[in-house]
């Protein structure tokens, strides 16, 4: 998979900081460079004073770069990518607006092939450092368990620490995905308790937890029991597809 250093999209890597650093609309980009923010009207929507338009376009050259030039951001995808942007972006103002906690953590939801894991995979580019996150499998995580056991809860729990930032972010992607496998005869419920001991530290130092899923809330109890999702229910903010998109790998 194709990535991009930082130098690359100098305006998407530093977005996440100005927002922090100021609420006013910032200068407006002049020239003629790829990177240039255009000229907008009043009455364009804007987060963290930046043209909703062309954020669009940065995410789809972010895209394009990763996944290939026929990538293309629908549409009908817009509501859930500006939740995304204001959530990532820290935009306080717009976050009150939408009714986003960004204190909690984002859950994705969606029919398979909607293409939450490629956004969450792109909202990786955006925020600055405080906010950066690793995007994890739950199906390699399960697979991890069968062969390490149960270090690999404390991996993503209690171990999951920067000596200098603090609490790691991690994105567990496509939860529900993961089988629930046997590690010396001893079976595990390894995501259900990775989610509970990472609510843990979210509720101790605010430790952030983002998912993707197309599991819907009677499936994630049945799955994980009605304590996983209650727990779910304080850590994290849903942003959901339509139900009816179309999967967009056909």
């Amino acid at each position: 998979m194709q990535t991009t250093t930082p130098n690359q999209f100098p305006a998407l890597s530093t977005l996440a900081q100005k927002a922090t650093q100021s609420h006013s609309k910032p200068s407006p980009v002049t020239g003629t460079s790829p990177n240039a923010k255009p000229t907008t009207t009043s009455d364009t929507p804007h987060i963290a004073g930046y043209d909703f338009t062309w954020l669009i376009q940065q995410v789809e050259r972010l895209g394009q770069k990763q996944f290939g030039p026929k990538f293309t951001i629908r549409p009908a995808d817009y509501p859930v990518v500006r939740h995304l942007l204001v959530y990532f972006l820290q935009d306080t103002l717009q976050a009150d607006l939408l009714g986003i906690n960004l204190e909690k953590g984002i859950a994705l939801t969606g029919p398979i092939g909607c293409g939450k894991t490629t956004l969450m995979s792109l909202m990786r580019r955006v925020p600055g450092p405080d906010y950066s996150f690793v995007l994890k499998a739950t199906r390699d995580i399960s697979f991890d368990f069968q062969h390490e056991g149960y270090d690999i809860i404390h991996r993503y729990s209690r171990q999951s620490y920067d000596l200098r930032k603090g609490p790691k972010t991690y994105c567990f992607d496509d939860l529900g995905s993961e089988q629930a496998l046997k590690h010396f005869g001893n079976q595990c419920n390894v995501m259900a308790e990775i989610i509970l001991s990472r609510y843990d530290r979210f509720v101790s130092e605010g430790m952030l937890t983002h998912i993707t899923t197309n599991l819907s809330t009677d499936e994630i109890e049945t799955m994980y029991g009605p304590r996983v999702r209650s727990r779910m229910r304080e850590m994290f903010n849903l942003i959901s597809f339509d139900d009816l998109h179309k999967d967009q790998r056909q």
